[in-house]
């Protein structure tokens, strides 16, 4: 892993090394490695904390400029891109449903369950994940063990600016319908989004079960049952109401996380 870090890093830097067959051949191992789940463009610590690995995020960068656009024919469907398509889903244990997705790079874990989505290259999602109907992984994403995409979740991906974290969705978490998470946003184990919350970096994260509301920004806490809701800012033209996502209540400790999972549904009416 030094080795390939050493050679990415030097190319990120002069890209005229890209011509060269051996720093090519480098990139592509990285791609490989992230395929393969040996490597990830995030990693959690023992501490509960998350690690983003830059140089491997420079790596997919530096892997669509020495790829060659191809055909990609799946009759009667053809494609035209630079990266191919992941394959042999069943001997790595994985259900996809025609009209699923993901690209090569991108790793699933045995048990995932692909309905018609998308998974973009440098994600990683866990066993025992469904990716429901027009659900998208964006590149790079971390998607946990156990988690829930309902239909038209869109999960941000990134890939520039390096430093910036990617979205993390940790394990046992349940992502309602039509949910957009994008820019890095973090949402930690067991947590509870309900149908239509929008959470980018600036969208205020407002925990109203206390006598005082508290904000967080770019992190839903662990467990956490969240709404969409709104509140009221000044502007020169008027009062208008702005998007903001609501932490109405917690989802119970469990070991049966299915059991808690519908518990906090009905005990906090949250559509989904």
């Amino acid at each position: 892993m030094t080795d390939l870090k050493h050679v990415v890093e030097k190319a990120w830097e002069d890209r005229s090394l890209l011509h060269d067959p051996r720093v090519q051949s480098a990139v592509r191992q990285v791609i490989d490695l992230l395929d393969k789940g040996q490597l990830r463009v995030a990693t959690p610590t023992d501490e509960g904390m998350w690690v983003v690995n830059t140089w491997v995020k420079k790596a997919v960068v530096l892997y669509f400029p020495i790829q060659k656009m191809e055909t990609i024919e799946l009759p009667p469907f053809e494609f035209y891109d630079k990266i191919p398509l992941k394959s042999n889903y069943q001997a790595q244990g994985v259900r996809v449903v025609p009209h699923a997705i993901a690209r090569y790079g991108s790793y699933l874990e045995k048990g995932v369950i692909m309905m018609p989505s998308y998974v973009n290259i440098g994600a990683w999602v866990g066993s025992g994940t469904m990716i429901d109907t027009w659900a998208t992984v964006g590149s790079c994403a971390q998607i946990g063990r156990n988690v829930h995409l309902s239909g038209g979740v869109g999960i941000g991906g990134v890939l520039e600016p390096l430093q910036a974290a990617p979205v993390i969705i940790e394990d046992d978490c349940f992502i309602g319908s039509r949910c957009i998470v994008v820019e890095g946003v973090h949402v930690e184990k067991e947590a509870v989004l309900g149908a239509n919350v929008v959470l980018t970096q600036s969208t205020r994260i407002i925990d109203v079960t206390g006598p005082e509301p508290i904000t967080h920004r770019g992190r839903v806490p662990a467990r956490s049952v969240v709404i969409p809701g709104a509140y009221a800012k000044e502007f020169p033209a008027g009062t208008y109401q702005v998007s903001c996502a609501l932490i109405i209540g917690k989802r119970k400790e469990s070991t049966d996380k299915k059991v808690s999972l519908n518990q906090a549904l009905r005990e906090y009416g949250v559509s989904v």
